[in-house]
C-alpha cells in the first residue's frame, strides 16, 4: 500500500506527472479512437488498489472509460462525490516552452496540458481517498472520486453517462469539481472564487441562401456576404446585460474588498445601462474587460465557418457554428430573440444542443464549509461565490439533485504573471508544485472534516 501521510504532495506530483504524460486529447469525434481516457482510468485504477481502494470502470464506448472509487462511511449522511475529467483539449508543441504532454518540472511549475484542465483535480482526489483510507479516519458519509472522459466535448460519455445509465454509482448530496477555490490575485488583494454557478449552452447553426453564381462577378448580396457581416456584428456586438444575482453578489462583494477608484468602477458594473461604458473605457486589462463582460451578459461566439467547394464558384449556402452560453434564469427562446437581432431576418438558425445553467444554493452546510477552510488555509484570502461562463460535468449530476461546488484548490505566487483563466485551453498550461501541495492539504482536510463525525 501507497504510504502517503508524510510525503502526499510528492505523491501527486508524481501522479499528476503520470496523468499528463497520457495524451487523452478530445477531438470531439465521439469514437474509440478518440479522447483515449482509458489511459488515465488505468493508472488511477492501478493508484487505487495500491491503497488498497476497489475501483470500477464503465465505458459508453471503447477507450473512453470512467473511473469510480468508492470509500465507505457508516452511511448515517449522503455520499460526498470527487469529480475530475481526464480529457484535455489539443496543444500545438511548436508553442509551448516546455513539452505539453511531458509533464515536466521547470521553474517550480509542473508543465503539461491538463496540469489545470483539470488532471490536477484528478491528482488530489485519489490522494485524498488513499490518505483517507491509510488514517482509518471515521466517516460518515461515502467519499466518492469519478475521474470521467469526454468532458471537453459536452459530457456526453462522461458523466451524463454516469448519471444515466449508472446513477447509483454517482449519486451524492454535495460535488466538489472545477472551477473554484484557485487563488485569483488582483491589486494586491488575494480572492478565492468557489463555483456556485456555471452558464447554460445553446451551440447552433445558422445558415444564409442566395443565388450562387460566377466568381467573376461579385454578388454584394450573396450569402458569403451576408454571412461575413453577421459574423462581424456577433464579433463586434455585446448582448443585452443581465447581470443576475450570483455575479451580482460576487462582483459587490469584490468591490468591497478593493480600494478607491477600482472600487466604484466595480459596483456600476452591476447597473446595466452604464455596465458596458464601464467595461470599454475603466476596465483596462483586455482579459478581465472578456471575463467581467461574459458574466454580465449572455454571450455568442462564432467558431466554425463553412461555404464553398470552388474558387471560382460563389456559393448558394454558407453556414457559421455559434458558441452560445445563457445566463442563469434565461430561456433559450430569449437567447435566440437576442441573437436574431444581430443575425437578421433572413438566417435560418438550427439549434444544435441545449443545455440548462447550473445554480447551487450559496448557504448550505458545505458551502459555508469551504469558505470557513480556505480561511484557515490562507487567512488573508476572501472566497468569493461565483460563476463560470463555461460548463462543468455539473449539468450532469444537478439532474440527480447534487449541489454541485467549483473547488478545485491551488495557489498561485502573487509575484508570478500567471493568470490561472490563461491556463484554461492555452498554452503553456502549468500548475505550481508549491501551490498543488498547498490544494491537496486544503482538500484533504476539506473532505476529511466534513465527512467525519463532528468532534
Amino acid at each position: 500500500m501507497t504510504k502517503l501521510a508524510s510525503s502526499s504532495g510528492d505523491t501527486c506530483v508524481r501522479l499528476l506527472q503520470d496523468l499528463i504524460r497520457q495524451p487523452t486529447v478530445n477531438r470531439g469525434t465521439g469514437g474509440e479512437d478518440d479522447g483515449h481516457e482509458h489511459l488515465c482510468a488505468s493508472r488511477l485504477a492501478d493508484f487505487a488498489r495500491d491503497a488498497g481502494l476497489e475501483p470500477k470502470t464503465f465505458a459508453k464506448v471503447k477507450n473512453r472509460d470512467n473511473l469510480v472509487v468508492r470509500l465507505r462511511g457508516s452511511g448515517a449522511k449522503p455520499p460526498l462525490l470527487l469529480n475530475a475529467h481526464t480529457d484535455v483539449v489539443e496543444a500545438d508543441a511548436a508553442r509551448w516552452t516546455h513539452p505539453p504532454f511531458g509533464g515536466e518540472i521547470h521553474d517550480g511549475y509542473l508543465w503539461g496540458r491538463g496540469a489545470i484542465d483539470m488532471k490536477h483535480m484528478a491528482a488530489m482526489s485519489a490522494c485524498v481517498l488513499a490518505r483517507l483510507k491509510e488514517e482509518g479516519v471515521p466517516l460518515e458519509r461515502d467519499v466518492i472520486f469519478a475521474a470521467v472522459a469526454d468532458e471537453e466535448a459536452g459530457c456526453g460519455l462522461g458523466s451524463t453517462y454516469l448519471v444515466d445509465d449508472h446513477p447509483d454509482e454517482v449519486r451524492a448530496e454535495y460535488m466538489l469539481g472545477e472551477v473554484g477555490a484557485f487563488s485569483l490575485n488582483l491589486l494586491g488583494k488575494v480572492f478565492y472564487p468557489v463555483q456556485v454557478a456555471e452558464k447554460g449552452a445553446v451551440w447552433l447553426r445558422a445558415t444564409y441562401t442566395g443565388a450562387p453564381g460566377h466568381g467573376s462577378m461579385p454578388d454584394p448580396n450573396s450569402a458569403v456576404v451576408r454571412l461575413a457581416e453577421a459574423i462581424a456584428r456577433l464579433g463586434r456586438t455585446r448582448l443585452p446585460m443581465h447581470p443576475v444575482p450570483v455575479v451580482t453578489d460576487f462582483v459587490t462583494r469584490l468591490a468591497a474588498s478593493l480600494p478607491f477608484p477600482q472600487s466604484q468602477a466595480l459596483k456600476r458594473l452591476t447597473t446595466p445601462q452604464i455596465a458596458g461604458l464601464i467595461l470599454d473605457y475603466l476596465v483596462k486589462d483586455p482579459d478581465q474587460r472578456r471575463s467581467f463582460g461574459a458574466m454580465l451578459s449572455s454571450t455568442a461566439s462564432p467558431t466554425v465557418v463553412r461555404a464553398g467547394h470552388k474558387v471560382n464558384v460563389i456559393p448558394g449556402r454558407a453556414s457559421v457554428e455559434i458558441d452560445g452560453r445563457t445566463l442563469p434564469g434565461q430561456s433559450e427562446l430569449a437567447f435566440l430573440a437576442e441573437l436574431r437581432e444581430l443575425l437578421g431576418p433572413d438566417a435560418e438558425v438550427e439549434v444544435l444542443r441545449s443545455l440548462p445553467a447550473v445554480e447551487t444554493d450559496p448557504t448550505t452546510p458545505l458551502y459555508g464549509h469551504l469558505e470557513r477552510m480556505l480561511r484557515k488555509h490562507d487567512p488573508l484570502g476572501e472566497p468569493l461565490p461565483y460563476m463560470v461562463v463555461g460548463f462543468t460535468d455539473a449539468k450532469a449530476y444537478a439532474r440527480l439533485g447534487t449541489h454541485c461546488y467549483g473547488f478545485a484548490p491551488v495557489k498561485f505566487d502573487p509575484t508570478h504573471e500567471i493568470s490561472f483563466q490563461k491556463m484554461y485551453h492555452g498554452h503553456d498550461e502549468r500548475v505550481p508544485v508549491d501551490g498543488l501541495a498547498w490544494g491537496l492539504e486544503v482538500l484533504y482536510e476539506t473532505v476529511r472534516d466534513f465527512c467525519a463525525p463532528r468532534r
